[in-house]
């Protein structure tokens, strides 16, 4: 839904593991690495504990995808059988041909029999079980008598365990205790840090396709993380809901607002929040989920509840050429990195294309020489005069004003100048400038003009931005 309108070509935030997408921050790169030694040992049995949502599910996909060859698995992702079941279990993953009421020494001595011929193939055979802690003491026992089919040398089936903390539990009660001792590695996923949370947030928005700076500040990110409890799962739900929540209000800037109203829409939430911004936010998306596309009477309706007035935007952006832009607590700017653009790759001026005329004030002030503080100046000329209900298209942002008058003379070469408009913001707490072309009635157009830009222009991502947006992130007043 709102993929396009932040640059992303697929969900950043999807709570389904995907081996593409793994973090190897806050350890876990570390712990896929052990455990695949581990496993290459062929020793004992693993244990691998965290908290629901911490990312167990994903490493153990992962390890399925980076075992070598040679190994193959078993997946038990419900164990909470009898001893008896969870034999049966293991053998039709196998597709071992055993009847239903075989017996527990038959069904044994089938599935010895077939490690023994993988073994004697060079295979190595490993079991994974989820959600262990649910398994009963007696088939945790089973599992026991299960790593002691073995040769001289080796281990004919190597038993990984995934858990949650309750597994540690009940390996500490005394009569499971033959299997504790059994156990030669450890692992624990311990919740992300801050840090790593930040660092996992721009790692999948980037995995996502996306080029920007950091769309989730320091404030965003801290709150997030003490909301999450830096369990991966709980990260996901916030920041989806976080993007929905900026993407309903029209803005590529997500504030400490967007995301108090995900945290309070989520059901793991202990947070006070209110809920009225959480219920308009739902009754926008309502709309749009129920026209399937952004159809023309969905749009209409998020437009709607986008005009509602900004009662925080208080501070006017300076025409001052040495003057950045406020910083604010919501403040996050939305500027695309600066481009490496080919200064040899050019195209006739009278080629660019102009897009719809845009108002102007009646009393121009004196048009500076350089091109830099003139688009500056009539910048803030077109924020206070145009429509905030209408698009723009951004190209891209740069914090060193040499740098960004070589863009400007190079865009230029493709756009019509007059045009083309820039503002200062902030970009990772640095001042910065960023470039937008054209005004735009609606989405459709924006999207088309994108379309239409030359190469040397697309190779930034460019996005289509509300003029109300920008106004909200400046600090312009949007009424």
């Amino acid at each position: 839904m709102y993929y396009a309108f932040f640059g992303l070509s697929h969900p950043p935030f999807k709570i389904t593991p995907d081996t593409d997408v793994f973090f190897e921050g806050g350890n876990r790169g570390a712990i896929l690495e052990a455990l695949i030694y581990a496993i290459s040992q062929g020793e004992g049995i693993i244990k691998v504990t965290g908290e629901v949502g911490s990312g167990k599910t994903m490493l153990c996909r992962m390890l399925q995808a980076r075992l070598l060859d040679n190994v193959e698995t078993i997946y038990l992702a419900n164990p909470s059988v009898s001893p008896e079941e969870i034999l049966h279990a293991i053998a039709f993953e196998l597709q071992l041909p055993i009847a239903k009421d075989a017996s527990r020494l038959e069904v044994m001595h089938k599935l010895n029999a077939y490690l023994l011929d993988r073994h004697a193939q060079g295979r190595q055979v490993v079991m994974f079980i989820e959600e262990s802690q649910g398994m009963p003491l007696p088939t945790l026992e089973e599992i026991r008598l299960l790593s002691n089919l073995e040769t001289k040398e080796h281990k004919l089936l190597q038993i990984v365990l995934f858990g949650q903390p309750e597994l540690d539990d009940n390996l500490r009660q005394t009569q499971i205790r033959q299997l504790r001792e059994r156990i030669t590695h450890s692992f624990p996923l311990t919740p992300l840090s801050g840090e790593s949370v930040r660092a996992y947030i721009n790692f999948r928005l980037q995995a996502a396709g996306y080029r920007g700076p950091d769309l989730f500040g320091k404030r965003v990110v801290e709150l997030i993380a003490r909301a999450s409890e830096g369990l991966t799962r709980r990260i996901n739900i916030i920041a989806d809901k976080a993007l929905l929540a900026a993407f309903a209000d029209g803005t590529h800037n997500l504030s400490v607002k967007h995301v108090k109203s995900a945290i309070s829409d989520s059901e793991f939430s202990n947070a006070g929040t209110a809920r009225p911004q959480s219920s308009r936010l739902a009754y926008a998306l309502g709309g749009l989920v129920a026209g399937g596309v952004l159809g023309v009477v969905a749009f209409n309706a998020l437009q709607s509840y986008q005009s509602a007035p900004d009662l925080n935007a208080s501070a006017a952006v300076s025409a001052a050429p040495q003057q950045a832009a406020p910083e604010s607590e919501t403040e996050v700017a939305w500027v695309a990195t600066a481009p490496k653009l080919d200064e040899e790759a050019r195209v006739p001026a009278e080629t660019a294309r102009a897009p719809a005329p845009i108002a102007r004030s009646a009393q121009q002030s004196p048009v500076p020489t350089d091109l830099l503080e003139q688009r500056l100046q009539a910048t803030v000329r077109w924020l206070k005069e145009s429509d905030g209900t209408r698009y723009t298209v951004q190209l891209l942002g740069a914090p060193d004003p040499e740098l960004l008058r070589n863009h400007l003379n190079f865009i230029g070469n493709y756009l019509e100048i007059n045009d083309v408009f820039v503002y200062r913001t902030v970009a990772r707490e640095r001042p910065s400038m960023t470039v937008v072309f054209g005004s735009f009635a609606n989405r459709r157009e924006a999207m088309s003009e994108i379309e239409r830009l030359p190469h040397e222009l697309q190779s930034n991502r460019p996005y289509f931005r509300t003029i109300r947006g920008i106004r909200a992130e400046i600090g312009m007043d949007n009424s």
